[in-house]
Protein backbone atom coordinates (compact mmCIF):
# COMPACT_ATOMS: atom_id res chain seq x y z
CA UNK A 1 0.00 0.00 0.00
CA UNK A 2 1.68 3.31 -0.81
CA UNK A 3 1.99 5.91 1.70
CA UNK A 4 1.62 10.01 1.36
CA UNK A 5 3.19 13.00 3.13
CA UNK A 6 2.04 16.32 2.98
CA UNK A 7 3.75 19.54 2.78
CA UNK A 8 1.04 22.17 3.72
CA UNK A 9 1.18 25.94 3.40
CA UNK A 10 -0.17 27.69 6.11
CA UNK A 11 -0.34 30.66 8.08
CA UNK A 12 2.80 31.90 8.34
CA UNK A 13 4.60 30.46 5.47
CA UNK A 14 6.61 32.15 3.15
CA UNK A 15 4.98 30.88 0.05
CA UNK A 16 1.48 30.81 -0.42
CA UNK A 17 1.60 28.00 -2.84
CA UNK A 18 4.15 26.27 -5.20
CA UNK A 19 3.75 24.72 -8.81
CA UNK A 20 5.71 22.04 -10.28
CA UNK A 21 8.21 23.43 -11.74
CA UNK A 22 9.17 25.65 -8.57
CA UNK A 23 9.37 22.39 -6.99
CA UNK A 24 11.60 20.83 -8.85
CA UNK A 25 13.91 24.05 -9.21
CA UNK A 26 13.77 23.94 -5.21
CA UNK A 27 14.90 20.43 -6.06
CA UNK A 28 18.11 21.11 -8.21
CA UNK A 29 18.87 23.59 -5.99
CA UNK A 30 18.63 21.03 -3.06
CA UNK A 31 21.04 19.00 -5.34
CA UNK A 32 23.97 22.55 -5.49
CA UNK A 33 23.71 22.23 -1.99
CA UNK A 34 24.27 19.09 -1.78
CA UNK A 35 27.25 19.44 -4.46
CA UNK A 36 29.03 22.19 -2.78
CA UNK A 37 28.92 20.25 0.67
CA UNK A 38 31.11 17.71 -1.04
CA UNK A 39 33.53 20.17 -2.74
CA UNK A 40 34.23 21.07 0.74
CA UNK A 41 34.79 18.29 2.10
CA UNK A 42 36.09 16.46 -1.14
CA UNK A 43 33.76 13.98 -1.33
CA UNK A 44 30.83 13.09 -3.85
CA UNK A 45 27.92 13.93 -1.39
CA UNK A 46 25.44 14.94 -4.27
CA UNK A 47 25.27 11.15 -5.27
CA UNK A 48 24.94 10.10 -1.91
CA UNK A 49 22.35 13.08 -0.61
CA UNK A 50 20.01 13.05 -3.82
CA UNK A 51 20.31 9.34 -5.16
CA UNK A 52 17.94 10.69 -8.02
CA UNK A 53 17.16 11.60 -11.45
CA UNK A 54 14.07 13.74 -11.77
CA UNK A 55 11.57 12.43 -14.44
CA UNK A 56 8.46 13.34 -16.14
CA UNK A 57 5.66 11.29 -18.01
CA UNK A 58 3.88 12.54 -21.25
CA UNK A 59 0.79 11.89 -19.24
CA UNK A 60 1.64 13.57 -15.89
CA UNK A 61 2.30 16.64 -17.91
CA UNK A 62 1.50 19.22 -15.44
CA UNK A 63 0.55 17.06 -12.53
CA UNK A 64 3.43 15.47 -11.02
CA UNK A 65 6.65 14.01 -11.99
CA UNK A 66 8.77 11.17 -9.67
CA UNK A 67 11.98 10.92 -9.06
CA UNK A 68 13.64 7.93 -10.31
CA UNK A 69 16.61 6.16 -8.08
CA UNK A 70 19.97 5.62 -9.44
CA UNK A 71 21.39 3.13 -7.03
CA UNK A 72 19.71 0.00 -6.06
CA UNK A 73 18.61 1.02 -2.55
CA UNK A 74 16.48 3.66 -4.05
CA UNK A 75 13.05 3.16 -6.37
CA UNK A 76 10.93 5.80 -6.81
CA UNK A 77 9.16 9.11 -5.04
CA UNK A 78 5.80 10.40 -6.37
CA UNK A 79 5.78 14.41 -6.10
CA UNK A 80 2.65 16.74 -7.08
CA UNK A 81 0.77 19.83 -6.19
CA UNK A 82 -2.24 20.72 -5.31
CA UNK A 83 -5.05 22.75 -2.79
CA UNK A 84 -7.96 21.46 -1.02
CA UNK A 85 -10.73 23.35 1.08
CA UNK A 86 -10.33 23.38 4.83
CA UNK A 87 -12.20 25.26 7.17
CA UNK A 88 -13.36 27.97 4.60
CA UNK A 89 -10.11 28.65 3.40
CA UNK A 90 -7.58 27.40 0.50
CA UNK A 91 -5.18 25.76 1.30
CA UNK A 92 -2.04 24.64 -1.05
CA UNK A 93 0.26 21.50 -0.47
CA UNK A 94 2.84 19.53 -1.73
CA UNK A 95 2.46 15.77 -2.09
CA UNK A 96 4.84 13.43 -1.76
CA UNK A 97 3.70 9.41 -2.95
CA UNK A 98 5.59 6.38 -2.10
CA UNK A 99 4.57 3.55 -4.59
CA UNK A 100 4.16 0.09 -3.66
CA UNK A 101 7.54 -1.29 -4.47
CA UNK A 102 9.51 2.03 -2.70
CA UNK A 103 12.34 0.78 -0.34
CA UNK A 104 12.94 1.75 3.31
CA UNK A 105 15.36 4.10 1.48
CA UNK A 106 13.32 6.55 -0.76
CA UNK A 107 11.34 6.64 2.61
CA UNK A 108 13.99 8.15 4.34
CA UNK A 109 15.06 10.54 1.71
CA UNK A 110 11.46 11.54 0.85
CA UNK A 111 11.46 12.52 5.16
CA UNK A 112 14.39 13.88 4.98
CA UNK A 113 13.49 16.58 1.50
CA UNK A 114 10.48 17.57 3.34
CA UNK A 115 12.09 18.03 6.37
CA UNK A 116 14.07 20.66 4.07
CA UNK A 117 11.36 21.87 2.34
CA UNK A 118 9.30 22.72 5.12
CA UNK A 119 12.03 24.15 6.76
CA UNK A 120 12.83 26.58 4.03
CA UNK A 121 9.04 27.35 3.29
CA UNK A 122 8.50 27.50 7.03
CA UNK A 123 5.04 25.35 5.99
CA UNK A 124 3.73 22.33 7.80
CA UNK A 125 4.90 18.76 7.41
CA UNK A 126 3.16 15.41 7.41
CA UNK A 127 5.28 12.52 7.53
CA UNK A 128 4.73 9.20 5.79
CA UNK A 129 3.83 7.84 9.34
CA UNK A 130 1.36 10.76 10.10
CA UNK A 131 2.92 12.76 12.84
CA UNK A 132 3.22 16.34 12.28
CA UNK A 133 6.35 18.61 12.21
CA UNK A 134 5.67 22.45 12.23
CA UNK A 135 7.85 24.45 11.06
CA UNK A 136 5.74 27.59 11.06
CA UNK A 137 5.79 30.31 13.32
CA UNK A 138 2.89 29.35 15.54
CA UNK A 139 0.61 31.68 18.05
Amino acid sequence: MSQSAYIRFVNGSTAPSMTLDELKEQLNDYREQLSKTGKQLDWEYEEAGFPYTIEQKPEAEGKWFYLKGTDRRYNYIVLGVGSRLENDAEVHFIQMVLPEDATHGDKSKGNEFGKHLAKKFKAELQLFNGRTMYFNPRK
